[in-house]
């Protein structure tokens, strides 16, 4: 199963983004951060102004980045003008669980992916279902009252 690939200038049709990465070092990846860099004209033309965006990611270990992915990966809509749509704890309990490792954060859903071989857990999949059918909503909710 592959993802859909665009073009940086395609984010701009569409009513709320949601974007997901793996991270290096605390931080997103080199290659997601290189697509981002190739939108400075949608950035000059203001056109994902006020578009919902939220964010999901991947880390190798728990003190991978977490946090700090999403933390650092906010100028990157912050520039942009965008809305950032955060899961914080609606979630609910599973959110605080601590019988199983599990990734996310109040960011945004999250998994461990170890060394490649790691695969996302049951709970940390719900998360992400959870988290798109969250931001489906806000999303809507914006574009119904624009």
């Amino acid at each position: 199963m592959g993802a859909p690939i665009i073009a940086p200038k395609e984010l701009a049709e569409a009513d709320g983004l949601l974007f997901g990465f793996p991270t290096r070092f605390g931080m997103m990846a080199a290659q997601f951060k290189a697509f981002l860099d190739a939108t400075g004209g949608l950035w000059g033309a203001q056109q994902l102004a006020s578009t919902p965006a939220g964010m999901f990611y991947s880390t190798g270990t728990q003190g991978g980045g977490q946090e700090t992915t999403p933390l650092t990966a906010i100028t990157q809509l912050v520039h942009h003008g965008m809305i950032f749509v955060p899961i914080g704890y609606t979630f609910g309990a599973k959110t605080f669980g601590m019988g199983k490792t599990k990734g996310g954060s109040p960011y945004g859903a999250g998994t461990y992916a170890g060394d490649g071989s790691r695969f996302p857990s049951e709970v940390e999949l719900e998360q992400a279902f959870h988290q798109g059918k969250y931001f489906a909503g806000i999303a809507k909710k914006l574009k119904g009252s624009s």
